[in-house]
């Protein structure tokens, strides 16, 4: 049997680089004022015609109730042609994911994992779990890339293997967009073989937040090219640096990593031998490497402080005006920063962060935007 703490080490495993362009920014459509409108009132005759000469400011008030008028006119006809448009893109959107037979390779406690269901679960896309046991992974031994999540999609006669959960949320995004094969998008994200800074060889892939999208499908999605990066920004640091957080602050304690690896077992693929091991020694094993990732990612004595610092910098980048980084519904990097934070419910750091930030009213919003979206699992 694999050391225990292998078993963590495979389920908090995080962070890859990046490689994206920049598309292009769309004007706003505004409603328009007709100048034959004026005209015409100007020209006309008879009660018109009297009030111009018997009183210039009631045929200004005129007018001006004309072009306003006019001007509502396009407003609504252009209102309701967009939520026409957007009725289109849900039909097509809702028949491009019937074509798919997804099945998700998970840890359900992982928190990449759990980034992806997330994105699954909003975009409404039916899929079967495969919980993955961590110390044998036979469940995933078809795959020679051994990481999870690994997600399957099945369309028609072909068979497609999407790896890293930032390359399955783009892949799949694009797709539900774009309607491109999916054989095809994947090419678009290809795996490197690269050193990190231990010296061990890791897969990265090019591209992974990156939305393989026309400018029209652009400019759909996005509405500019600021909030195409600012989502790209932000669902890199969910990746580099706040999945970082998780284990210093779940294992911070023998009592909280004990409680940690309850949790991980209980909702995790392992026997009754393997459960038992995992919990006491595995909790024991991630309480002193957690004192080690504390170091290396040169985090606070008190963990706690870099996790509250974190949840707050994203509160504020997503800003009082706007209930999500997205506007009016969740976008990729809502859906990445809750996934993260998921997998912490339950225990005391989960409560900690509700209790001594501001994130909680925006956390809720994405639950329940996802909870509507969501058919049960």
């Amino acid at each position: 049997m694999a050391p225990a703490s292998r078993v963590v080490r495979a389920l908090w495993t995080g962070g890859c680089a990046l490689a994206w362009r920049l598309g292009g920014r769309p004007q706003p459509l505004l409603p328009t004022q007709s100048r034959a409108g004026f005209a015409g009132a100007a020209g006309s005759q008879g009660p018109v015609a009297a009030a111009r000469k018997g009183s210039p400011r009631l045929l200004g008030a005129a007018a001006l109730a004309l072009g306003g008028a006019l001007g509502l006119y396009h407003t609504v006809r252009w209102h309701l042609r967009a939520q026409d448009l957007h009725a289109e893109r849900s039909a097509v959107q809702l028949s491009l994911s019937s074509r798919l037979q997804l099945t998700l390779y998970q840890y359900k406690t992982c928190p990449f994992c759990s980034k992806v269901r997330a994105f699954l679960d909003f975009h409404a896309l039916p899929y079967q779990v495969v919980e993955v046991n961590p110390v044998h992974r036979a469940e995933i031994k078809f795959s020679s890339y051994r990481k999870v999540p690994i997600l399957v999609a099945q369309e028609g006669e072909s068979s497609q293997q999407l790896n890293d959960s930032s390359v399955i949320i783009s892949a799949l995004k694009t797709y539900l967009v774009s309607g491109q094969p999916l054989e095809e998008i994947i090419t678009y994200y290809p795996a490197m073989k690269a050193v990190n800074d231990q010296g061990k060889e890791v897969t990265e892939f090019g591209n992974k937040y990156w939305l393989m999208l026309n400018e029209k499908e652009a400019q759909q999605v996005y509405g500019g090219k600021e909030a195409r990066t600012e989502e790209m920004k932000w669902r890199q640091w969910a990746d580099d640096w706040l999945v970082h957080l998780i284990s210093p602050n779940v294992y911070r304690t023998p009592t909280e990593a004990l409680a940690s690896f309850d949790y991980i077992v209980r909702e995790g693929k392992f026997g009754a031998v393997e459960g038992a091991v995992a919990k006491y020694m595995g909790a024991a094993a991630m309480y002193l490497i957690s004192k080690r990732l504390k170091s290396r990612h040169r985090l606070q004595d008190n963990v706690r402080e870099d996790l509250y610092e974190a949840a707050d910098k994203w509160v504020a980048a997503v800003g009082k005006d706007r209930p999500f980084m997205g506007g009016q519904k969740p976008n990729l990097a809502d859906l990445a920063v809750y996934g993260v934070l998921r997998v912490m419910e339950g225990l005391d750091a989960f409560d900690d962060l509700m209790q001594h930030t501001h994130i909680q009213p925006w956390y809720l919003r994405v639950e329940r935007a996802i909870t509507e979206a969501s058919p049960a699992h």
